[in-house]
């Protein structure tokens, strides 16, 4: 990503300036997650859990949510799949920060609990199945 001083968000849409042209290839063939394969082998990841998520997140979980922490992060998960198109809804955002702050990242939360809740091998499968296709 390039850096823009006037931008100040960790939110990322799809039309942000930041964003070079090989950027935008690596993000939509989903190359750009290869490295976290390298993590899930050395086992600070697992293929399916909860989404890490940027400073000014995950850290500000409170009470109940904060035991989606407990689990590694994982490639993939509930999250994942229900927001696959993130970058593309928060560009048709007025206020893309606002709208992960008010509405993605409270589902993101809910799904997440819902997994750890619902936690099995056969979850995990089709989780990972719902991802590739």
């Amino acid at each position: 990503m390039r850096q823009r001083a006037h931008i100040r968000t960790s939110v990322t849409a799809a039309n942000d300036p930041r964003i070079t042209n090989f950027g935008k290839f690596l993000r939509k063939t989903k190359l750009d997650e290869l490295p976290q394969l390298f993590n899930v082998l050395k086992g600070d990841m697992s293929l399916v859990g909860p989404r890490p998520d940027v400073p000014g997140f995950a850290d500000k979980l409170q009470g109940e949510n904060r035991k989606i922490l407990a689990l590694k992060p994982g490639i993939t998960g509930l999250a994942t799949i229900a927001f696959k198109n993130e970058e593309e809804l928060l560009a048709e955002q007025e206020n893309p920060e606002q709208y992960n702050r008010e509405i993605i990242w409270p589902e993101k939360v809910r799904l997440n609990k819902k997994y750890i809740e619902q936690y099995s091998f056969l979850l995990d499968l089709k989780i990972l199945w719902k991802t590739v296709f």
